[in-house]
């Protein structure tokens, strides 16, 4: 995946309503959640920028094993980014109160409608409210025409949004025609965190192989703080992704956790096919480690290979991977003590089943099921 044009593409699909914003009260104690989304540290986002170690010919560096995980993190966090930034958007409107009124896009030109409700059901919850964004020319469609809906509570933070890029802004990115994302937040201190959020991406428009063969098409991460404290895990899925032989179609599985303000983060990875059916974390992270798996790719090919010219080559891919504020430290053995709280961290954090990835699908609240 081209992680520039990505986020890229991401950025500007961020939209800003083109009412006036005079047409609304103000509020300064508004009912809108006022944040979405949880800091991820650099040291996860950027763990690939550089590397302290392993910078021989023969071995295959970690920053080029773990650049992937980066990338996709940073995807996750953009998206639940973008989402934020509408929100706060509508905060900045005070549209916190039943109503309903149209506009203008600025970006395509087209009518969109927004309703706001209360005590919306969905998913068997009930929220305090519910606004939902539609293309006004595209209600006809399967989806409906919708471009947005939030669900939220006052109170204590927390609510969903789901978008669809492509009903917001009709000229924008092709790699989002059928793509949809979601972020579910959560400050109500659940199983002890501060703060909670789930990233879903479905629908991504994938290039053609020879073009892009690590591109995604869904992905599916929680991240959870507690404290300075931050928790990763998840997966993202890569239907045309091979890496020696001729396998194709992998789930990018990981866990992972970072400190913030400290540079230091830690990563456990594995590459399960995309249609492996499990949630057993010796499974998805031990039998389908990134070592496990490389291994056996290489040897498959070349079956006659030096096995100590293998270790040496693969020795970075050792788990867990070391991350600090220069990139990738080490792989499999701690730089120090300063990692034994991460170290606990991801012992118990377990990717996503990956056939469910693989198969993710986001969906709305039908229009005809509002009250």
């Amino acid at each position: 995946m081209k992680k520039n044009s990505f986020i890229l593409a991401l950025i500007v699909m961020v939209f800003c309503f083109s009412c006036q914003k005079d047409s609304f009260e103000l509020y300064e104690d508004n009912a809108i959640p006022d944040r979405f989304s949880v800091e991820i540290p650099q040291s996860l986002k950027k763990a690939t920028e550089n590397s302290l170690k392993n910078n021989s010919g023969e071995v295959l560096k970690g920053t080029d094993i773990y650049k992937h995980l980066a990338t996709f993190i940073y995807v996750g966090d953009n998206a639940a980014k973008i989402i934020e930034g509408v929100i706060i958007d509508i905060r900045q409107l005070g549209l916190s109160q039943p109503m309903s009124f149209s506009y203008q896009e600025k970006d395509d030109n087209r009518v969109k409608d927004v309703q706001i409700i209360e005590n919306a059901e969905f998913e068997g919850s009930v929220w305090d409210y519910q606004m939902t964004i539609v293309d006004a020319d595209s209600k006809s469609n399967e989806d409906g025409g919708i471009a947005l809906q939030v669900f939220w509570n006052v109170g204590i933070v927390e609510g969903l949004a789901i978008m669809k890029p492509y009903n917001i802004n009709r000229d924008g990115e092709p790699l989002f025609t059928s793509a949809t994302f979601r972020v579910d937040y959560s400050e109500a201190n659940e199983s002890g965190y501060d703060q909670q959020m789930t990233v879903y991406i479905s629908g991504l428009t994938l290039p053609v192989a020879f073009v892009n063969r690590f591109a995604m098409e869904t992905m599916k991460m929680t991240v959870r703080k507690k404290g300075d404290l931050v928790e990763l895990f998840g997966n993202s899925n890569h239907p045309n992704a091979y890496w020696f032989s001729s396998e194709t179609g992998f789930n990018w599985a990981f866990v992972a956790a970072g400190q913030l303000g400290s540079g230091i983060g830690i990563a456990e990875v594995g590459l399960p096919p995309s249609n492996l059916k499990s949630t057993d974390r010796a499974v998805i992270l031990g039998t389908y480690s990134l070592k496990n798996v490389f291994t056996n790719e290489i040897s498959s090919v070349w079956p006659f290979i030096d096995q100590a010219l293998l270790a040496l080559h693969l020795q970075d891919a050792d788990a867990p991977g070391y991350f600090g504020t220069s990139g990738f430290i080490a792989g499999g053995s701690s730089p120090g003590s300063s990692y034994n709280t991460l170290e606990t961290a991801i012992e118990d954090l377990v990717p996503y089943n990956p056939y469910e990835v693989t198969n993710l699908s986001l969906t709305f609240k039908t229009i005809d099921s509002e009250k």
